[in-house]
């Protein structure tokens, strides 16, 4: 469990009328996927405990969403391959494209990317958005617009940046009075959680720069790959899935050019139109080696497959981190956290936390209706610490290299730890250090 699932965790797990509190204040964005949550963990009945029940039930909605959203492209697929090259209805006879070829190929292609796979593991939303938006895609194809507003609706209330699915579903639908009804119904149902998140944003995304070279190279990577499987596609095929495929990534690294708002997990489902272009080319492959160049292109994806089952494929081991302090400190320890953020390592261990001290809290998540709570001034941290009481101090920090946070209070927590106590151990973890301090001549 990495520190966003954790955010999951402890957060589902609050009272509903806390969880209300919070998303007026912060991670309204994801109101509605912590609410189901909160039911999955009320049915499963896993006590709080992020043991194995409690991990399964964590990520077993994005095991099924990600399911459905493989046979959302597998029906989108088989709907664009049955659709006539004269532009005739759906499902009006079998066209050169295969069908059923076509849609095996790309929702089982779909579902072996290793982005895709990630997120299929992960207690966060964003599988379930891909199956929204996926789903959102088949019926805009069968003109069901009621069933396409209120789905499409169900993904930007997930994650609201599902709502980028609306310009690149326009170029295959922007003809028809009933998309473009369906399509305003979407904004108007989006526009409060909209002006609410707007007003969190800074806090929500201020973490996030603009767009590395890296991110542009992985959208050029994924846009070259789009455009050459598209050489000879039927139209229909080209008017749903390219579009799909470049459109939201592209206009949200656009955007964040002036407000960093692009991660690529955002927009996971704009895979599901490189799956489209990829199981229509390889349905109707004739030449011999296309199919031994797959195998082989599939030798790195299942290494990279097996090794995003491994708690390093994450940036870092919330559970990994509990159970070090768990071990190095001693009840009635008192725990800091360089930087306050990093709270979220131990909360989703309350038999950890509770047994510390933590001497920079002021009040607690849940009583700040905050997802890491509020912290003392920095004078107050630096009494704290001098207390002749406290003679360990376990310390929470980021992994060498991090920057370090040059907030006043993340300053005193350094220099008076240097100054007043002596560092007797270190143990890395999984992106994170557990250090001890004690008083000078203290420690064990």
């Amino acid at each position: 469990m990495w520190r966003d699932e954790s955010v999951t965790w402890q957060v589902a797990h609050r009272p509903l009328a806390g969880l209300g509190e919070l998303l007026g204040q912060v991670d309204a964005v994801h109101g509605l996927y912590y609410l189901l949550m909160h039911a999955v963990f009320a049915v499963t009945g896993d006590g709080g405990d992020p043991g194995p029940v409690g991990l399964w039930a964590l990520r077993l909605p994005s095991v099924a969403a990600t399911a459905l959203t493989a046979a959302g492209v597998a029906a989108v697929a088989h709907c664009l391959a049955d659709t006539p090259r004269d532009g005739g209805g759906a499902g009006r006879g079998r066209g050169p494209e295969r069908p059923d070829r076509a849609a095996l190929l790309a929702g089982v292609g779909y579902a072996v990317l290793p982005p895709v796979q990630m997120y299929a593991q992960e207690g966060r939303s964003y599988a379930l958005v891909a199956a929204a938006v996926v789903w959102a895609t088949y019926l805009m194809l069968r003109e069901r617009w009621a069933a396409y507003a209120v789905v499409l609706v169900l993904g930007c209330w997930l994650h609201e940046f599902a709502v980028l699915a609306l310009p690149a579903h326009a170029f295959a639908a922007w003809r028809s009075r009933g998309w473009r009804l369906a399509a305003g119904a979407v904004v108007a149902a989006l526009l409060p959680l909209a002006l609410v998140s707007a007003r969190q944003a800074q806090q929500q995304l201020g973490w996030l720069g603009r767009p590395g070279w890296q991110d542009w190279a992985a959208y050029a990577v994924v846009a070259a790959a789009a455009l050459l499987l598209a050489r000879g596609a039927a139209r229909e095929l080209l008017r749903v899935a390219l579009p799909l495929t470049l459109l939201p990534p592209g206009l949200l690294l656009a955007v964040s050019l002036v407000h960093p708002w692009y991660v690529d997990r955002y927009v996971l489902y704009a895979l599901a139109g490189l799956a489209l272009l990829a199981g229509a080319r390889l349905a109707t492959a004739r030449r011999w080696w296309v199919w031994p160049l797959v195998a082989v292109l599939l030798v790195p994806a299942g290494f990279w497959s097996a090794w995003l089952r491994t708690p390093e494929s994450r940036k870092d081991d919330a559970r990994a981190v509990a159970v070090a302090v768990g071990e190095l400190a001693r009840p009635g320890d008192a725990v800091l956290f360089l930087p306050s953020r990093r709270r979220e390592w131990l909360l989703s261990s309350p038999e950890v936390y509770g047994s510390l001290r933590d001497l920079a809290l002021s009040r607690t998540p849940a009583a700040s209706r905050s997802l890491q709570g509020v912290e003392r001034t920095p004078q107050e941290i630096r009494s704290a610490l001098l207390d002749p009481a406290v003679d360990r101090v376990a310390a929470l920090l980021d992994p060498v290299g991090q920057p370090v946070d040059g907030y006043p209070a993340e300053a005193v927590k350094r220099q008076t730890l240097v100054s007043s106590f002596d560092l007797c151990s270190v143990t890395d973890v999984r992106g994170a250090r557990v250090a001890l301090f004690a008083r000078p001549g203290n420690c064990p």
